[in-house]
């Protein structure tokens, strides 16, 4: 699994994550592969919690909607831009959208955080979208990053440091998150 977050502060949002790949009881990590779960579509940065099947296809996906189709600078554009994504994880990549048989939508079987100038934004397995105020995180250490991430926000802390101290406390006590961390930072646009 993983430790991914993000958070808004002042006039920055930050988004971070652990580097570890996990098969099992196997552990796939840094050293032996990048294990980059954070990439770049257009000016936003996403990060990923699934298998890790997802990480190369959500990322061909996103970089390959026409700018009219990707879209991600609101909860209402984030919303568009998966809902044309899911068909094409299906048609093209062979997703299989079903997990319970009681399951009111089709699931597009991950999870993501989005940041950009805008905001903060996650992502969720049925296309449900938030857009966070202060801060979020997904993944098996997701318990652990969101406590460190409350303790610490009050503080003289930047967005950048906020984030990178919650991806500390998944590696700490998850099993299945380790660094090295990874972290970007982004200026958020001055409110009309």
């Amino acid at each position: 699994m993983t430790t991914v977050v993000v958070v808004r502060k002042g006039t920055q949002v930050a988004l971070a994550s652990d580097s570890l790949v996990t098969f099992g009881d196997t552990r796939l990590a840094h050293g032996y592969e990048e294990n980059e779960k954070l990439f770049r579509v257009g000016d936003s940065w996403v990060g990923m919690a699934g298998t890790t099947a997802h990480f190369p296809v959500l990322r061909r996906v996103l970089n390959s909607l026409p700018p009219d189709d990707l879209k991600l600078h609101s909860r209402d554009e984030v919303f568009d831009t998966f809902l044309k994504v899911h068909p094409k994880l299906k048609e093209t990549f062979f997703l299989n959208p079903k997990e319970e048989d009681a399951d009111p939508y089709e699931s597009s079987q991950f999870t993501a955080l989005i940041v950009n100038a805008t905001g903060i934004y996650g992502v969720y397995s049925y296309r449900e979208v938030f857009e966070f105020d202060r801060f979020w995180a997904i993944g098996s250490g997701r318990a652990f990053a969101l406590g460190a991430m409350y303790g610490a926000y009050g503080s003289k802390l930047t967005a950048r440091e906020i984030a990178e101290l919650g991806v500390r406390a998944g590696c700490e006590f998850d099993k299945n998150s380790a660094g090295p961390i990874k972290a970007h930072t982004i200026k958020l646009k001055a409110k009309d």
